[in-house]
């Protein structure tokens, strides 16, 4: 390994000279403790490095050693469970190495090098092969198959040799394609995003089971969201129940830069979560990346990174993948905390100018694609950002610059919060993009009539707030009988649609089939309600406390007893 010298060091960043042969992004040791370096700025003879451990007691003149290799993550059989930090370390193993605090200068592959995989073979030798094309599976979880598939890089066009059915490490050379030796393992850089053959147009809804969204701001397979809020306006609370609910195959949770308690929290209830989809516990389907506000603030930077290179890996496959980051202004600051020590020109509130661009090509990673490979499988990777401006001010640059590249907001209200209505999603500030894309899906899975039902829900909600100056003026009475009965709706929707118990089993995940059935239920008593208004009928005899219960118990119906909806009239 090349040898050069640090010339100074300010922080996370660190500046050696003397390293003739270095290139943009590669991965340098610091210091006698060899502590895990990145190249971010070649500047004549000085070379800057970003630094992801704690510099403190490293000074000038001590060693820098080249590796040659870019930052990249190592993908195969035994990602799903694991707990990463923001480089993939894998944090149990540094437990066992350094105790519970990490020591610097540890290394530990991300992979287990000695665990033995049952390798299926899918190809024979002489086979034809083109990179992404699936050689075998694995399985990895009793419920989930993991695909061994050709590298990204393959130069060889023929199979000359495949390995038989048999138990494989990763680092056994399960086939061959001419004298190319391909593994059940293979690294990839986390700046360059994987190949694809096509990006399609998303057009199926992720389903959430979080009534809100799916029938309000559905976010599509494939999609991007942002979630901002303030301080306890329950993001962290959004993305668990995503993460725990929604239809996707692999879910990859980064937790990067939240506080510690946050992931604990994560890192102790995923284990004992039963998945909906298969009983089994929801770690078997998840990845772990904890990058916490204790850790150092550099490799929040790679965390994000990290996190959707795994996230493409598994989309390759031809899976869903829903990647949560929690939360992307964390990365932010570390981004403006490197500008500064770069000395770089500030941009709005001191972050670097280009913190639009690098938000931008971190969401585009996201979308539904045409996998590499012979076959036409399709895989979809959907991104959900939280984002934490300070105070809640949703003008500030993080939040902002990610509303410009995201297509569906969930503006959390801190109020909403505080009246324990839950998701804490305002109605009236929130938003999708994707409502032509995925309508015909709507009203195939949820039911004929179904975004009809949405629109007109969405305007009672939006005539109750213009109605509401004028209650608040002179009183409810001085309306006129359909705008009281109106605003009478317009408060189950929010009370017995709109909110949800995350801790009741039956109301925690609301089918769309369900969703649409409640929907239909409450607009067609207030179509009916109006006509009998117009005969004379007054608000009472009509909303009757029997309805009203009727109404209040929609939520505690089983999904496997549908028909009671038609019992309420």
């Amino acid at each position: 390994m090349e040898k050069g010298k640090i010339k100074k060091v300010t922080g996370p960043l660190v500046v050696a000279e003397g390293l003739e042969d270095v290139k943009m992004y590669e991965v340098v040791k610091v210091g006698e403790d060899k502590i895990i370096g990145e190249v971010i700025r070649i500047q004549g003879e000085e070379v800057f490095i970003q630094v992801y451990e704690d510099t403190s007691g490293v000074g000038p003149g001590e060693p820098v050693f080249l590796t040659g290799q870019p930052l990249a993550v190592e993908l195969g059989p035994g990602l799903l469970s694991g707990i990463y930090d923001g480089i993939q370390r894998p944090l149990k193993s540094l437990m066992e190495k350094s105790g519970a605090f990490i020591g610097r200068g540890i290394e530990a592959r991300a992979l287990d090098p000695d665990k033995k995989w049952k390798f299926v073979p899918s190809k024979k030798e002489g086979d034809k092969i083109v990179p992404g094309d699936i050689l075998g599976t694995v399985e990895e979880t009793p419920n989930f198959l993991h695909k061994i598939m050709a590298p990204p890089y393959l130069k060889g066009e023929k199979l000359s040799f495949i390995a038989k059915a048999g138990n494989y490490t990763i680092e056994d050379v399960i086939a061959k394609a001419g004298e190319e030796e391909i593994k059940m393992s293979h690294k990839w850089p986390i700046r360059d995003p994987r190949p694809v053959k096509e990006k399609l147009i998303p057009s199926t809804a992720l389903i959430t089971g979080q009534r809100v969204i799916d029938t309000f701001f559905p976010v599509a397979k494939g999609g991007t969201g942002c979630v901002p809020g303030p301080f306890g306006s329950g993001k962290t609370v959004v993305q668990h129940q995503f993460a725990k609910w929604s239809d996707a195959d692999v879910i990859i949770f980064i937790g990067c830069g939240e506080r510690g308690n946050e992931m604990t929290d994560l890192l102790t209830e995923f284990p004992e979560i039963k998945d909906p989809k298969t009983g089994r516990p929801l770690m078997e389907r998840t990845v772990l990346i904890a990058n916490t506000s204790n850790m150092p603030v550099a490799a929040r930077e790679a965390s994000i990174y990290t996190g959707i290179t795994i996230a493409e890996y598994f989309r390759d496959m031809g899976y869903s993948v829903a990647l949560l980051a929690d939360s992307t202004s964390r990365w932010a600051e570390a981004l403006r905390e490197i500008s500064g020590r770069l000395e770089e020109m500030p941009g709005d509130e001191g972050y670097p100018a280009y913190l639009g661009s690098r938000t931008a090509a971190f969401y585009e990673r996201a979308g539904c694609f045409k996998c590499q490979g012979s076959d036409d499988r399709k895989g979809y990777l959907t991104v959900v950002g939280a984002v934490s401006p300070p105070g809640g001010d949703l003008s500030e640059p993080v939040t902002q610059n990610t509303l410009r590249v995201t297509k569906v907001f969930w503006a959390l209200d801190s109020s909403l919060a505080y009246k324990r209505h839950f998701p804490a999603i305002n109605w009236l500030n929130s938003y999708s993009l994707y409502d032509q894309n995925i309508g015909e899906f709507l009203e195939k899975e949820g039911g004929s009539g179904f975004n009809d039902y949405r629109a007109k829900a969405m305007g009672i909600l939006q005539k109750e707030s213009a109605l509401e100056e004028i209650v608040r003026l002179v009183g409810v009475d001085a309306l006129s009988l359909k705008d009281q009965f109106l605003l009478e709706i317009a408060k189950i929707i929010r009370e017995d649609f709109l909110h949800q118990n995350a801790f009741l089993d039956v109301d925690s995940f609301t089918s769309l089939k369900k969703q649409y059935f409640m929907i239909k239920t409450i607009i067609e008593i207030y179509e009916s309600g109006l006509k009998e208004i117009e005969q004379g009928k007054k608000i009472a005899d009509i909303l009757g406390r029997a309805l009203k219960e009727k109404v209040s118990k929609m939520k505690l119906v089983k999904e496997d007893n549908l028909e009671q909806f038609n019992l309420i009239k």
